[in-house]
């Protein structure tokens, strides 16, 4: 094989060879490894320095930079900063098969393109289980909606038409996975001012498929109304979701409404999991960084024989 087909680091040349065709003395060559590290010789099964083409070059290039008046040392480091700019980056690895379906998914649902952006999600759901979809294929393709939103490069029109049609997919998702008739009760909705509910859906489906009952309430909800409903069909938890800044304030100011549900109160979100310490600021347990961490951690903490995560705790 040609010699110019090899890459540029294969060792092919050794230490005579290299000293002939440069006419830098081995010795030297030792000595700027020794101190500069540069050249940097692999070493054959023998234990000798072998050179590749590359070295070859960055030595010619310490020769030149060197007969210029530039100490060696200095020689040395342009050298190496020469075949960093010269490296070219890693090439970035192929999507999975998820990733694959998520962009095409994405790339349906911002033409608009319905009928393909349902065949994509058939395609998905043929692969792989609903979980696997739902984390692996419909909430990355949210987030980039979300992203390409707050960039500027959609419109709003855009972001709506594409979040409405994930929701019905969801909710569709919610009506197979049915509701259990035993295991504990979770009461899950968006706190007040918190409209943005597609993260908490996926989370009420995870539970489900875990043999939860879960039951959505809806977004914005008021906490009181939210109460109202919890000492009507008892349950042994409550989510809340929040995501931003603005359900906050009307969260605590409308925390006194929970005051005697002698259950436990999760909180997750984009909001808290920016900031999980107020989960226990307003009085409750941080559920999890993510949809699946959360279900884990409501499902272990409700298991029979569990350690009870505490009642809601006074505001």
């Amino acid at each position: 094989m040609p010699e110019d087909t090899l890459p540029d680091t294969t060792p092919l040349f050794t230490a005579a060879e290299a000293e002939m065709r440069t006419g830098v003395p081995a010795a030297t060559l030792r000595q700027w490894e020794r101190r500069y590290g540069i050249p940097a010789p692999a070493r054959s099964a023998s234990g000798y320095r072998m050179y590749s083409p590359l070295d070859l070059a960055q030595i010619e290039q310490m020769q030149a930079l060197l007969q210029a008046g530039v100490p060696v040392s200095r020689a040395a480091e342009l050298a190496r900063q020469e075949q960093r700019r010269a490296t070219p980056a890693p090439a970035p690895p192929p999507p999975t098969p998820q990733q694959r379906l998520s962009g095409e998914l994405l790339g349906a649902l911002l033409r608009p393109d319905l009928e393909r952006a349902a065949a994509v999600l058939s395609e998905a759901h043929a692969q792989f289980p609903v979980e696997e979809v739902v984390l692996g294929v419909i909430a990355p393709t949210l987030v980039e909606i979300g992203t390409l939103w707050a960039r500027g490069e959609i419109t709003v029109a855009h972001e709506h038409q594409a979040s409405a049609y994930l929701r019905g997919r969801l909710m569709g998702l919610l009506d197979l996975a049915g509701r259990a008739e035993f295991g504990p009760r979770v009461l899950a909705a968006c706190a007040p001012g918190e409209r943005h509910e597609i993260g908490l859906l996926i989370l009420v489906l995870l539970l489900r498929r875990r043999g939860v009952q879960a039951e959505y309430l809806g977004a914005d909800l008021p906490l009181a109304d939210l109460a109202a409903y919890a000492r009507q069909r008892p349950a042994d938890a409550v989510l809340l979701a929040l995501n931003g800044e603005w359900a906050l304030e009307p969260t605590r100011a409308q925390l006194v409404a929970l005051r005697g549900l002698r259950v436990p109160i999760f909180y997750g979100g984009g909001l808290l999991n920016l900031r999980p310490a107020l989960a226990t600021e307003l009085g409750g347990h941080f559920a999890g960084a993510d949809a699946a961490r959360a279900a884990d951690t409501i499902v272990a903490a409700l298991r029979p024989g569990a350690p009870h995560p505490g009642k809601q705790e006074e505001p």
